[in-house]
């Protein structure tokens, strides 16, 4: 059964990622990649969330499969990251490269900070 919930989880989670990415995309006419930046700074802000209702026992194991693990492992791509990243340097952008990784991982972090205080605030 827990298997199922995070294939259902991912089966919206990979689509949701490839829509969002390329809708942030086009409406950008640079070489940052804002795409990915979006969908990972929105599943951190997720998992943020959901990590703050589980440790105040509002998310039970099988949301956190279905929720944590599914949607937002299939939303969230540290693969994609790393490849744009190191394609930005390869092609002479090392300004976008390296503005990248100190906003990828800063904001991801904020937002999963973020996440986890607003459920805090919310549940306590």
């Amino acid at each position: 059964m827990n298997w199922l919930l995070v294939i259902m989880g991912a089966a919206v989670g990979a689509p949701l990622r490839h829509l969002t990415d390329r809708a942030v995309q086009a409406k950008h006419d640079s070489a940052f990649p804002w795409g990915t930046l979006a969908v990972n700074l929105t599943g951190s802000l997720i998992l943020g969330l959901l990590t703050g209702a589980a440790a105040a026992g509002h998310a039970s194991p099988h949301l956190q499969l279905l929720i944590g693990t599914g949607l937002c492992g299939a939303l969230t791509t540290y693969s994609t990251f790393s490849y744009e990243t190191v394609r930005l340097t390869v092609t002479g952008a090392g300004f976008y490269a390296a503005a990248n990784v100190i906003v990828s991982v800063t904001a991801g972090l904020g937002a999963a900070f973020a996440g986890v205080s607003f459920a805090q605030a919310l549940w306590t």
